[in-house]
């Protein structure tokens, strides 16, 4: 086939899929699905390199092959062409925003979460350093970060954004638009301090307090964060498990939750058994739904269509008279109990497996943790009867203080 013309490219995006040779390195590209393209095909240093000039929509016959013959000479010239392109788009990486939405896309790969370190960084580091350019980014900048988050009494957050702060800058290192990492002197002593294990859990005359409170204010404690509470501590599953349950996911006539691998923590599908008292919540969770396919649903206009990550943690901790982003703080209810976290609620359950004498390796399972050694390794039985008979004698437990 001799060099395509402006009528032959028309005829032929409109045929099979494959690659036609223009000349010179030049093709054009009729996908299997997709846009038809331009694309240059040249050899550098001994290897065959192809790179993609653009979409045929958007580029002309003669364009492409004006583009073509422009990177043709630089290849001449000594410069690759692809690597020339490369460091044109990190040229465009001025400010810290540009170097997040760089470094984003990896962590999209290597992360099973990467919309943690995402919400972090727009919510606590863009508004002070966001627009900053590279060059002028300086560590009195990141300190203002770190101290502005402990001000507002999260040190775990602080610490949290030391560290994506630290990666990020390392990226821009990788990237030779930076010398010196900013952040690098900083350590956890800086931010939040170094953490604890935590072990806090709330014993019966706690939980009784906090559902009693929750249910004297339901204008601020509604009963959808009430519901969700008391399953966190009859089933013991992970916030965001729960906050995030599709309806297809359940059986409730059969009493059974069946967790998907891709929403399993341990990458593992799980079924949860349900005891009455939870399916009945369940069901009152439908009737509040109003057909959502969630079993929390969005209550404001959201990108998430599922209840928010922070929810439930907000409408606790306004209980205890803290609201964030107001001047004027709520008045706090919960009197003299220790302040409590939804994962504190998770290790509540655990404990009262344990006090109510479920064996370990149950309760471990309960919770949908792995069995840790050998027994892990050799132990493949999943206990779904056993959990079923601790899990309905915590739930009976529990559902008298609910109620």
């Amino acid at each position: 086939m001799g060099k395509l013309t402006s009528k032959s490219v028309q005829a032929l995006i409109k045929g099979e899929p494959n690659r036609y040779a223009d000349g010179d390195g030049l093709y054009l590209v009729v996908p299997k699905s997709g846009h038809p393209s331009w694309m240059l095909r040249y050899s550098a240093n001994k290897k065959r390199r192809e790179m993609t000039l653009g979409k045929v929509i958007d580029i002309s016959l003669a364009d492409a092959r004006l583009d073509a013959a422009t990177k043709m000479k630089q290849l001449r010239e000594g410069a690759d062409p692809l690597i020339q392109r490369q460091r044109a788009e990190q040229e465009n990486i001025k400010t810290v925003n540009d170097l997040f939405h760089d470094w984003y896309p990896t962590l999209v790969k290597r992360l099973k979460y990467p919309t943690i370190p995402q919400r972090i960084y727009l919510k606590d580091i863009a508004p002070h350093i966001g627009d900053i350019k590279l060059d002028q980014i300086s560590a009195r900048d990141i300190r203002k970060v770190i101290n502005t988050i402990n001000d507002s009494g999260r040190p775990t957050i602080a610490n949290d954004a030391l560290g994506y702060s630290k990666q990020l800058f390392n990226h821009g290192i990788k990237l030779d638009l930076m010398n010196f990492n900013p952040a690098s002197a900083f350590t956890f002593r800086d931010a939040g301090g170094v953490e604890k294990n935590k072990i806090r859990a709330l014993n019966e005359d706690e939980l009784n307090q906090f559902f009693s409170t929750a249910r004297k204010h339901k204008e601020s404690f509604s009963r959808s964060n009430y519901l969700a509470c008391a399953l966190l501590i009859c089933l013991g599953v992970r916030k965001s498990e729960l906050c995030e349950a599709r309806w297809d996911e359940f059986e409730l006539e059969k009493g059974l939750w069946h967790l998907p691998k891709e929403r399993s923590k341990t990458n593992v599908a799980f079924t949860i058994p349900l005891a009455i008292e939870v399916q009945a919540w369940f069901e009152e969770l439908k009737i509040i739904g109003f057909g959502s396919d969630y079993v929390f649903p969005s209550r404001k206009i959201s990108k998430k269509p599922h209840m928010g990550s922070d929810t439930l943690n907000r409408a606790i901790t306004k209980l205890f008279g803290h609201e964030a982003g107001k001047k004027k703080q709520p008045k706090n209810v919960m009197g003299d109990i220790p302040h409590f976290t939804v994962h504190d609620l998770r290790r509540t359950c655990r404990t009262l497996l344990a006090r109510q004498g479920t064996q370990g390796h149950i309760a471990e399972r309960c919770l949908n943790h792995k069995l840790k050694g050998v027994e892990g390794i050799y132990d493949q039985y999943d206990y779904l009867d056993e959990r079923k008979e601790a899990l309905d004698k915590l739930a009976t437990k529990i559902h008298s203080i609910v109620i």
